[in-house]
């Protein structure tokens, strides 16, 4: 006999209460819930692998074993993850329609030699063939399975034992002893739990695919980020043919991780020197342009700064910004006016980072300033310096970290010259082939660019 109830569930962070709140008592949000009807079987068992009881135990008395991590051919997803995939961990991957989620996943699944059972509650098995083909099938031991109904696909897990599951995608399983349907928080909320005890229990990794809301976040209750041990965020334009990979959330390594993706007819193909697609390779002078040296994760890369200054046409000078802080652009404007005399108050002043790419580094605000007052005066600045430093409000340069590496990077690439601050002086070493000027104001900076 089964008992029906009703229930009403906070939407941004699963809080349920048996009567409509205006405001959420757990996240504080207004009118985020929404009432499901919960169906519990009494005479129906939940799946369980295993029935072991667990029970403390002294930390001391935990037995200590060599770190174990699935490699894969992608060194991309390799870096991401910290070095590899850990064993028994489940991992959420987030991305707009069509940013190409299932085809990073379907790679996995056909190009590595070993078992994979690919689960997909939004294709058939021969649209994903379709897929398949386009990218190249090597791997002999990948089982499609198009099911939603998560107790017939722990079933066949449980089967073929594979070593990697993916469901694509999370919001489609239901699990049938909930009668909310698929896609609602009691069902991603219950499904993930059980795909979270599944993982754990036989030391299957787990990716899941999730669907995002309109402001960019992944959909779901906000707990559905907390159950998982790695969250991977897709990003970049459809209609661009670069993909960025970054980690925002990783119990097995750092969360500043980058990785690039170009998006081909055979499917996503790895970047491995980023730096060189970033930076118009183009040998004509053109002014406002800056390259900045910057740091994700581990990797050092070299970025190109565009800016744009104009005289206001209508008045009200406009301040725009693409893959940079408006408010910090704003910052360095003031920095520049008040303290080194330069009169932008009238202009007009657009930035945009190239590649489609977003950076918080504030060692790029050298490169900034300079592109700025590159297009200001339209002089063009040498393509073969490139910069690295933080300006404060008094307008002097600041020290950033990992300098070393930053350097390390400009010089592979090519360049000859590298600003930086006079504070880091000790901290790079002398043995090096690129010229380091060190200056300690933007003036100099000035100087030493036009002369």
């Amino acid at each position: 006999m089964s008992k029906v109830k009703s229930a009403f569930f906070c939407q941004e962070c699963g809080y349920e209460t048996p009567k409509w709140l205006g405001k959420c008592p757990s996240c504080q949000s207004w009118t985020s819930f929404v009432e499901e009807k919960i169906e519990k079987n009494s005479g129906v068992k939940a799946f369980s692998v295993s029935d072991q009881k667990s029970k403390p135990t002294l930390i001391q008395e935990v037995e200590q074993s060599e770190e174990f991590r699935l490699q894969f051919e992608d060194k991309e997803l390799n870096t991401l993850l910290g070095g590899g995939l850990v064993p028994g961990s489940i991992l959420l991957l987030g991305g707009e329609p069509g940013i190409g989620k299932s085809t990073l996943l379907l790679q996995i699944a056909v190009l590595e030699q070993r078992k994979v059972l690919y689960v997909s509650g939004e294709e058939s098995d021969k649209q994903i063939r379709m897929r398949a083909d386009r990218i190249g099938i090597k791997n002999q031991d990948c089982y499609l399975l198009p099911e939603t109904n998560l107790n017939t696909i722990l079933n066949y897990a449980q089967e073929i034992k594979p070593e990697l599951l993916v469901i694509d995608s999370i919001q489609t399983l239901f699990d049938g002893n909930l009668e909310s349907s698929p896609g609602s928080i009691s069902q991603v909320r219950e499904c993930t739990a059980q795909l979270l005890r599944f993982a754990k229990q036989t030391g299957t990794p787990v990716f899941l695919i999730g669907h995002i809301t309109k402001d960019g976040s992944i959909a779901g209750p906000k707990v559905l980020e907390h159950m998982v041990d790695t969250v991977l965020q897709f990003e970049g334009d459809r209609n661009h043919l670069y993909r960025l990979l970054r980690t925002t959330k990783n119990r097995f390594g750092s969360t500043n991780e980058l990785g690039i993706y170009e998006m081909l007819g055979a499917g996503l193909r790895a970047v491995d020197n980023p730096s060189e697609l970033l930076i118009n390779q183009d040998n004509q002078q053109l002014s406002g342009i800056a390259i900045a040296s910057t740091i994700e994760g581990l990797r050092p890369l070299q970025i190109e700064v565009q800016a744009l200054v104009s005289t206001a046409a209508y008045g009200t000078p406009q301040r725009s910004s693409t893959g940079f802080d408006a408010k910090r652009l704003n910052m360095l404007l003031a920095v520049l006016e008040k303290r080194c005399g330069f009169k932008l108050a009238s202009k007009d002043v657009f930035l945009n980072i190239a590649g489609g790419i977003k950076v918080d580094d504030p060692a790029t605000d050298l490169a900034v300033a300079m592109a700025v007052l590159s297009s200001n005066a339209d002089l063009a600045i040498p393509k073969t310096i490139a910069f690295a430093a933080e300006i404060g409000l008094s307008g002097e340069l600041r020290q950033v970290q990992r300098l070393e590496s930053r350097v390390a990077e400009a010089e592979k690439l090519g360049y000859e010259k590298i600003i930086v601050s006079r504070q880091s002086k000790e901290k790079i070493e002398k043995n090096r082939q690129i010229q380091i000027i060190h200056c300690s104001k933007i003036e100099e900076v000035v100087r030493n660019v036009f002369g």
